[in-house]
């Protein structure tokens, strides 16, 4: 038999409902009662939280991570609600677009809006803030390895040094590659967090991520909505870069993992995405149509169980967090969190259940 799977469950914030119709007390309140241990902090949520929380008679913040005592004060507020619900804040995202600057003034502007929330870090009670690989294409950016590991390595220095300040734990910095993102992939975050040579510099896997470029293809033709069209051939390359992870990657250096499935959509509905010029091919496909894990009946069709067999067999101990954004999230009904929470509970021992059947392909070059 199989170990036992203890890994925590956690979800992201905007997977219970968005921020514009949802508070975020509510939403932390639905996790906890469906039986989460872990909230990944998402940027809007916290942003709109700020900004209903905060004493109107005091001036707002330049931005949500400008660290003043009122925003502080909010925060630690958070922390403590999270705290007294049996939850923990797993993290803090999405940092966007900070590596790869090639102007000094524009990559130190970008470097330090990272460290503005350390200060956060502290008062939320969480250790990890982690950021999604640049998706600029222009020439200001580049993501030449040399220049984005630095860029990783020096926000890691930047971390432990405010640790070293303040004597609280040392923040980590997680590096998660986009579908849509000039580095898209496992490996090519991974390359970047090797070079950057910092052990507080880790590696966020996101299943919907490395199927969206291993796996799915929403302008899929046949109706089947994969990269490749015999499902067994699609199945053995999957595999064999879930082995290549699993050889590769120590699990400690996965900092957090997160799990969400898609539904399979047919061309119809492809083509009427209205999707702006310079739109990434798959962020309609990402942002209206992910679903929890294994559910079939809403046309979900990821191999995600794969993924998940994969990281928890290199070892990693952290949580098994949804993220997951559908137009469902914006309904105003005040049922949406709890609706939410239930279904991605679910999902996730759905997943669970599933991992245990896989056989451990990464251990047997037969078993594809």
């Amino acid at each position: 038999m199989p170990p036992t799977i203890t890994n925590p469950l956690g979800i992201a914030t905007l997977s219970l409902g968005t921020a514009a119709h949802h508070p975020l007390p509510t939403r932390l309140r639905a996790a906890a009662a469906a039986g989460y241990t872990h909230i990944d902090l998402f940027d809007d949520c916290w942003a709109r939280h700020l900004s209903t929380e905060h004493d109107p008679t005091i001036p707002g913040p330049d931005n949500p991570w400008t660290a003043t005592p009122e925003t502080l004060r909010i925060a630690r507020e958070l922390g403590n609600l999270a705290r007294s619900l049996g939850l923990k804040i797993a993290c803090t995202q999405p940092c966007r677009e900070i590596e790869g600057h090639l102007d000094p003034s524009a990559r130190r502007a970008a470097l330090d809006s990272v460290a503005a929330r350390f200060p956060f870090m502290r008062a939320f009670g969480t250790d990890l803030v982690f950021m999604c690989a640049n998706i600029r294409m222009d020439g200001a950016v580049t993501d030449e390895l040399e220049v984005v590991a630095r860029d990783l390595a020096e926000l890691g220095d930047m971390a432990r040094e405010f640790a070293r300040r303040d004597g609280g734990e040392v923040i980590r910095i997680g590096y998660e590659g986009l579908s849509w993102a000039r580095r898209n992939t496992w490996r090519s975050s991974w390359e970047v967090v090797r070079a950057a040579g910092r052990e507080n510099v880790g590696l966020v896997v996101d299943a919907f991520n490395v199927l969206a470029v291993e796996w799915a293809d929403p302008y899929a033709g046949d109706g089947e909505g994969r990269l490749v069209k015999d499902l067994n051939v699609a199945r053995q390359t999957v595999m064999r870069s879930m082995r290549d992870l699993v050889a590769t990657v120590p699990g400690e250096k996965i900092f957090f993992f997160q799990v969400g499935d898609a539904q399979r959509v047919g061309l119809d509905e492809v083509r009427s995405w209205e999707v702006q010029e310079g739109t990434p091919r798959l962020l309609p496909w990402s942002r209206g149509y992910r679903l929890f894990p294994g559910e079939r009946d809403r046309g979900a069709y990821l191999p995600v169980e794969l993924v998940a067999a994969a990281v928890l067999a290199t070892g990693y101990p952290g949580p098994v967090s949804l993220e997951v954004f559908n137009y469902s999230l914006h309904e105003t009904h005040s049922s949406v969190p709890a609706e939410h929470a239930e279904r991605g509970m679910k999902g996730l021992k759905w997943l669970l259940d599933e991992v245990q059947r896989v056989p451990a392909f990464w251990e047997d070059q037969t078993q594809e």
